[in-house]
């Protein structure tokens, strides 16, 4: 099943409302969220890291970049960088490369979020392709995902 079927029917069964975006085909987070209408800090953009050689999936807005410095220090990790795109066709393959949605718990991934994303009421993510992103509330984003908020980002 493709993810975004797969993600409508844990929300449907879960009775989350939600609505699904199509756009034209993007490939980096800032034009997704261009596209879509969405400020930069309210589209999550999805990054898996190799730390310590685990996989984990890190959520920060699309206007932000990840702090390897602060992953390293927050997770007392001796090794932290980005997963290149073979190893994420491995852990998420249902999913074109950069497309993820930010469910760690759908690929048991140690799931870390970004505090600025707790910000809004709302949050915007890549639905498995880059034609499609889920805009929901932030609180029902957290109460399905179990995110882990910390701040390891820096703005760009």
């Amino acid at each position: 099943m493709p993810m975004l079927q797969s993600l409508q029917t844990h929300l449907d069964a879960q009775r989350v409302p939600y609505e699904v975006i199509h756009h034209r085909q993007d490939f980096t987070a800032q034009e997704t969220a261009a596209h879509t209408h969405t400020p930069g800090r309210m589209f999550a953009k999805t990054v898996i890291l190799s730390v310590d050689h685990k996989y984990c999936m890190f959520v920060l807005p699309a206007s932000d970049h990840i702090d390897f410095e602060k992953v390293r220090r927050t997770l007392n990790a001796r090794e932290v960088r980005l997963a290149d795109e073979y190893e994420i066709a491995r852990v998420c393959p249902d999913c074109e490369p950069g497309a993820m949605p930010p469910f760690g718990n759908l690929y048991k991934l140690p799931l870390y979020v970004s505090h600025r994303l707790t910000e809004d009421h709302m949050i915007t993510f890549n639905a498995g392709t880059h034609q499609e992103v889920m805009r929901m509330l932030y609180r029902d984003y957290d109460r399905l995902a179990h995110p882990i908020v910390t701040n390891f980002t820096m703005e760009h």
